[in-house]
């Protein structure tokens, strides 16, 4: 007995040859398959893919990508000692983050309790999420988070500066303090602190490469930081250029200058006080562009100033100067 023709099968259409009516490329796509490998690091079940995110994670953390990083994002203030010096000391602050079930101890009622007095938001949050605002540094769940600061335009002080001297409104001319190649804020805060002493009306620092104010160097400064401005180059050297221009005396500080600081003649001017890096001193442009190299006479050659030290020094003498010139 012949068995039955299978389905689908030529001889079951009438006993024609050759295929059948297929879809009309409606399966076309599924023979396509799904395009070509990806890569073993871009496939997330592949430990490939976890080494990728390890070494960009560690990228992120390296200095020359702190470095770069923009100025306008918020710090932080981590460990228990730091967060109740930081509040202390009145550094401003958008919150204080309190890791869930800390271990109370003496430093962490304080912070809570000057947190409060200050209306400082607390915020608790888990071990992770400080391990990630901290980029895993020792913060032992107290975090202080602080804005950034607020820079002012150099020219706009200056010109500000200038003005009310000329009409009489200020008796002293205007006095600037730049910083050239300084990257140590703890330089910064003690030069905000000799510039709040002697009446000076704003730092300037150079946008790139050069401290900035941070809650290291707002803790130093002992609050001076509130009183006086600190001004944002975005190059230091066309800042200096533009306050020549403005009538403003540009002075170097640097050892064998061409003038020595006691009975500086200029001293009585608008001047900007121009202080480099210790060891490296004033850049060779900053130099160029300054009216006169002042030093300071040490007694030995050997020795060289911390630039905060030479900073407060020199105000002092340029105060002295134009005391002696009010008198007269």
């Amino acid at each position: 007995m012949a068995s039955a023709p299978r389905s689908g099968s030529s001889r079951g259409n009438s006993g024609k040859k050759g295929p059948l009516k297929g879809t009309g490329g409606h399966g076309r796509k599924a023979l396509e398959g799904k395009g070509p490998t990806p890569r073993a690091e871009d496939r997330e079940y592949h430990k490939a893919h976890r080494g990728k995110q390890l070494s960009e994670r560690s990228a992120a953390r390296s200095p020359a990508s702190r470095n770069t990083r923009s100025r306008h994002a918020d710090e932080t203030v981590a460990g228990r000692n730091s967060v109740v010096e930081a509040l202390r000391a009145s550094i401003p602050a958008k919150a204080l983050h309190v890791a869930t079930r800390i271990e109370m101890d003496e430093r962490v009622r304080e912070a809570l309790k000057l947190a409060a007095e200050r209306g400082v938001p607390v915020l608790e949050n888990s071990k992770p999420e400080l391990d990630r605002m901290t980029d895993d540094s020792v913060h032992q769940g107290l975090v202080l988070q602080v804005p950034p600061y607020q820079y002012a335009e150099p020219l706009e002080l200056a010109r500000e500066a200038l003005e009310r001297w000329e009409k009489g409104y200020a008796t002293a001319p205007p006095l600037f303090i730049a910083l050239d190649g300084i990257t140590d804020p703890r330089n910064l805060g003690a030069i905000l602190r000799s510039a709040a002493s002697f009446s000076a009306h704003a730092v300037v620092v150079p946008s790139r490469r050069s401290v900035g104010v941070t809650a290291t160097a707002w803790k130093t400064s002992a609050g001076a930081a509130a009183r006086v401005p600190v001004a944002q180059a975005g190059n230091l050297n066309t800042a200096l250029k533009e306050l020549k221009k403005l009538g403003v005396f540009v002075l170097g500080l640097d050892g064998g200058g061409d003038r020595s600081l006691p009975g500086l003649p200029l001293a009585t001017e608008p001047v900007c006080l121009v202080v480099g890096s210790e060891g490296k001193g004033l850049s060779r442009l900053v130099r160029e562009n300054c009216d006169q190299i002042v030093s300071i006479p040490i007694a030995s050659e050997m020795e060289s100033l911390n630039a905060s030290m030479a900073v407060g020094i020199s105000l002092y003498e340029i105060a002295v100067q134009r005391g002696a010139s009010r008198g007269r």
